[in-house]
């Protein structure tokens, strides 16, 4: 409990410029663990959908027919399963239209799914380029404190004749408290940063092989139909 105390006293009595870097790095540390947190729940999602999308997907049906269950079980207007919505609702738009080639039809949904898939990953993408920010950033406005506390010290130094370390220490303590909250507010930003970038470039892939594997099954299925 000391210690505790101690540290709030030490913060309580920074100068106002480490109290602002301090408060800064105090809420950037917050908002950062908020997007965390959001982004925990998005990618989940994303996966557990990609994941329902591919066992039915496999599950032999036509694609009119899945295509009707899943939307029927799931929302597929969003997530992974947009992709595939996307793709069949292109299909579906050009079986209606006269003079429409197998491979213009094919080349279509593939498309409308490559637009789906990239919106899908900016949504998944969104904010992580605030985590970079806070995991590059946070440790040089904490030493940017710090620096700010010492030289203020050093130069409460000057009206003092005896130099003690119990004259410079406080000062110390409490600009290195800074520097400490900088970290704090960083790490996690960069931990979490990476956790996301390679779950979402995992999803991506497999997004980008099951419209390969959709494309495929579809121009077979047009196939047969001519």
């Amino acid at each position: 409990m000391e210690i505790e105390l101690s540290i709030i006293e030490l913060i309580l009595g920074a100068s106002l410029v480490v109290k602002l870097v301090m408060l800064g790095l105090l809420l950037v540390s917050v908002y950062s663990w908020m997007v965390i947190f959001q982004k925990l729940r998005l990618t989940r999602q994303a996966t557990d959908d990609f994941n329902h999308l591919e066992d039915e997907f496999w599950s032999g049906k036509d694609l009119s027919e899945l295509h009707r269950d899943l939307a029927k079980k799931y929302d597929i207007s969003q997530g992974p399963m947009a992709v595939f919505n996307s793709g069949m609702k292109e299909f579906k738009r050009g079986q209606t239209k006269k003079g429409v080639s197998l491979l213009g039809l094919s080349d279509s949904a593939s498309r409308a799914m490559r637009v789906a898939q990239a919106r899908e990953v900016d949504r998944l993408e969104s904010k992580l380029s605030f985590l970079a920010t806070v995991g590059s950033t946070s440790p040089y406005i904490g030493l940017f404190g710090t620096v700010w506390g010492i030289m203020n010290s050093f130069l409460s130094l000057g009206s003092i004749q005896t130099a003690t370390l119990a004259a410079v220490a406080p000062g110390i303590a409490e600009a290195l408290i800074a520097t400490a909250m900088g970290l704090f507010a960083a790490i996690p930003a960069v931990v979490f940063y990476n956790h996301f970038t390679d779950n979402i470039n995992r999803l991506e892939l497999s997004i980008e092989t099951f419209i390969e594997e959709f494309s495929s099954i579809m121009n077979r299925q047009l196939s047969d139909v001519d």
